[in-house]
């Protein structure tokens, strides 16, 4: 009932593109901000992106104009679409649903490898 489920994870070369994908039930997907973290091996997690309801999203410096976040409210799933990828990219990246200000459900987190 309240679950995120992501796909899309793996392998790529440095240089290349990966889109993943995270499903989610509709009870959070309705009426949520979405976002996409990522957590690296002793790093703190960090939001790569996030996107309104209404297909607003912002990223930071580290991923803007590579990076790109979108959403399907008719099959309750958001995307992103990482091009130009960069070994530093390297992590596990979550999808997250938010409401009244911070996340509340996640997924259980993809592996993405980029090898240079």
């Amino acid at each position: 009932q309240v679950q995120l489920v992501e796909s899309g994870g793996g392998l790529v070369q440095a240089g290349g593109s990966l889109r993943l994908s995270c499903a989610a039930s509709g009870s959070i997907f309705s009426g949520n901000v979405m976002g996409w973290y990522r957590q690296a091996p002793g790093k703190q997690r960090e939001r790569v992106a996030l996107i309104t309801g209404g297909g607003d999203s912002n990223y930071p410096d580290s991923v803007k104009g590579r990076f790109t976040i979108s959403r399907d409210n008719a099959k309750n799933t958001v995307y992103l679409q990482m091009n130009s990828l960069k070994p530093e990219d390297t992590a596990v990246y979550y999808c997250a649903s938010i409401s009244l200000g911070r996340p509340r459900y996640w997924g259980q987190g993809t592996q993405v490898t980029v090898s240079s």
